[in-house]
């Protein structure tokens, strides 16, 4: 995985770093499955000509060559209608060759999403937004689960941190991340409060958290003085202007108090690829009762 610049500062969570260990042991078991008879396939499926989605789609094949796992690519006019998505969706889920589908968010106004996602067969469900998968991720049997919350959990372990009783802030609550996450640590015990856009006193609820984790999209909205001294952050948000990406904590300033922060780019953005790849090898092994 190529690498924009190396993470020296202690305190900079290297999300580089440790997607490159996971797409390792990935790629060496992909090697072992297709000794086995079994090539791991990923289908995407992209609508619309939205420029970050083109980039995010374009990062997960180019990691599907980095560790073997075949791929293909299914694009369609952001007109398209939804009927026809979803037929596409029934074709790849009868198709033995492909053993994960994914959809690229956000999907133009006309889609419902929640009717896409239900349409993907949850066993190749590898961004984890099927309601079964979500459901079993409610009652604590997580299978697959969306991978930047999982690729946050990952790090966590990866920096030894327990979060066992930790008070646990997430702003933002969407079904891609703050949901998840706010689940998946209380699976693990901690003690989660998650905040969105109708939460009062914001900067209150910010400050209580011995693990902050922001996923909004909206750029610089977490300062300095919202964080409390040696917080853990987790910066998830991602906003385009003029073709430089921007995350949801200004870095440089609450580096200053954080004991670990997340950076935008490098930070979850990784681990979030190399996870679904994780998934998709799964899912394989799943299907071809390699487990």
């Amino acid at each position: 995985m190529q690498r924009l610049e190396e993470v020296t500062d202690p305190r900079v969570i290297d999300g580089r770093k440790i997607a490159d260990r996971i797409e390792a042991e990935v790629k060496a078991e992909v090697e072992r499955v297709k000794r086995k008879g079994v090539e791991p396939k990923l289908a995407t499926i992209l609508v619309g000509e939205h420029p970050p989605s083109k980039l995010y789609v374009k990062l997960k094949h180019w990691a599907c060559r980095r560790v073997g796992i075949a791929s293909e690519d299914h694009k369609y006019p952001r007109e398209t209608p939804q009927d026809e998505i979803i037929n596409l969706i029934h074709t790849l889920n009868e198709r033995s060759d492909v053993n994960g589908i994914l959809v690229q968010l956000p999907m133009p106004d006309h889609v419902d999403e929640r009717d896409v996602m239900s349409a993907i067969a949850p066993e190749k469900d590898v961004d984890g937004f099927h309601p079964l998968n979500m459901g079993r991720m409610l009652i604590g049997r997580e299978g697959f689960v969306p991978c930047t919350p999982e690729g946050i959990i990952r790090a966590l372990e990866e920096y030894k941190v327990d979060v066992t009783g930790k008070n646990v802030v997430v702003v933002g609550h969407s079904n891609v991340v703050g949901k998840p996450i706010s689940i998946m640590l209380i699976n693990r015990n901690a003690t989660v409060k998650t905040c969105h856009v109708y939460t009062k006193n914001l900067e209150e609820q910010t400050r209580e958290a011995e693990i902050l984790i922001v996923a909004t999209g909206v750029k610089g909205l977490i300062k300095k003085e919202m964080v409390r001294e040696g917080a853990i952050v987790f910066d998830v948000g991602i906003t385009w202007i003029d073709g430089t990406v921007h995350g949801d904590v200004e870095f440089e300033e609450v580096l200053e108090k954080a004991s670990l922060i997340s950076p935008v780019p490098g930070g979850v953005g990784p681990l979030t690829i190399a996870v679904l790849m994780e998934h998709t090898l799964r899912a394989a092994k799943l299907q071809h009762n390699l487990l």
